[in-house]
């Protein structure tokens, strides 16, 4: 039995955070940063169930071309994806009325829809990259047993080397994104190998913990390590190079697959740190993106 200071349920029978309620919940989540983007995703579903508003966390269930598909909104940052996916987990494989683990297990199927800034010349502002691998900078899963099980440890040990990764910052880790979810979301492949969807590409992307340092950005703040950015840029494993930065994926994807779940991030490019350019006016590109993930999720 899970004791009430580790799970706490609601007096309405709601976890914590969320406000979630088991029978809210479907198998397929589509997931946001912004609360007002789930108003968004749900304005395309065909019916909707139920609605919950709770901080930052916005949910609405409903039905999409006969799907039944779950709109939830996580926050930024991945301490929030810690919170929420734990959450998510323990509706779909908990039993609240006992607080034990149920026998059978239940699978969830998470996308994150995002934004995201562009590390590459051939990722300027539009594209939509699915994180075909993802890199956190951020240190959560490390809180974790398990941690190195879903982690590519080559990749993080030359990446490490290579960047010259500030030493008291939290290890980076690289997890896979779920394959099949990465095939499904960008559409499979050409005969000559290139991505179906012209304007949708595989990527690798960094979870950095914050906006502007974490991310190489200077304001009035100098940061600890200046040139990071370009060894970033230049570096390359297996014919893979590091394409954007976003804030969510990496911890997505190592909880999804520590937790028996499937999950994969996709995010329109608004800013291409190479080019020093952005296009704040991006909410038709999300809205097209938004449809492409609901009628492939």
């Amino acid at each position: 039995m899970i004791a009430e200071s580790e799970l706490v349920i609601n007096a309405d029978g709601s976890c914590f955070h969320l406000h979630l309620r088991p029978e809210q919940l479907a198998d397929k989540i589509v997931m946001c940063g912004d609360p007002g983007r789930v108003d968004m995703i749900a304005s395309l579903f065909d019916s909707r169930e139920c609605e919950v508003t709770s901080r930052e966390f916005h949910t609405i269930t409903g039905t999409y071309k006969g799907k039944r598909i779950t709109a939830l909104s996580h926050g930024i940052g991945p301490d929030n994806i810690d919170i929420v996916v734990n959450e998510l987990d323990a509706l779909a494989n908990i039993d609240f009325k006992t607080r034990e683990i149920k026998d059978e297990h239940r699978t969830l199927e998470m996308v994150r829809i995002g934004t995201c800034g562009g590390l590459q010349p051939n990722v300027p502002c539009g594209t939509s990259i699915v994180s075909e691998y993802s890199i956190g900078f951020d240190g959560v899963l490390d809180w974790y047993a398990g941690r190195d099980s879903v982690s590519d440890l080559d990749f993080e040990r030359e990446l490490t080397h290579f960047i010259g990764y500030p030493r008291k910052a939290a290890a980076p880790y690289v997890v896979a994104a779920d394959p099949e979810m990465v095939k499904r979301i960008c559409g499979g492949l050409n005969a000559d190998g290139t991505p179906a969807d012209s304007n949708m590409v595989r990527g690798v992307t960094i979870s950095a913990v914050g906006f502007y340092g974490p991310q190489g950005r200077v304001l009035r703040l100098p940061i600890a390590a200046p040139h990071i950015n370009e060894r970033i840029e230049q570096f390359e494993y297996h014919g893979r190079r590091i394409t954007n930065y976003e804030m969510e994926s990496a911890p997505l994807a190592g909880f999804a697959r520590l937790l028996g779940h499937k999950a994969v991030t996709v995010c329109s490019v608004v800013a291409n740190r190479v080019a020093l350019n952005s296009n704040p006016n991006y909410k038709t590109a999300m809205r097209d993106l938004i449809q492409t993930v609901l009628d492939r999720v």
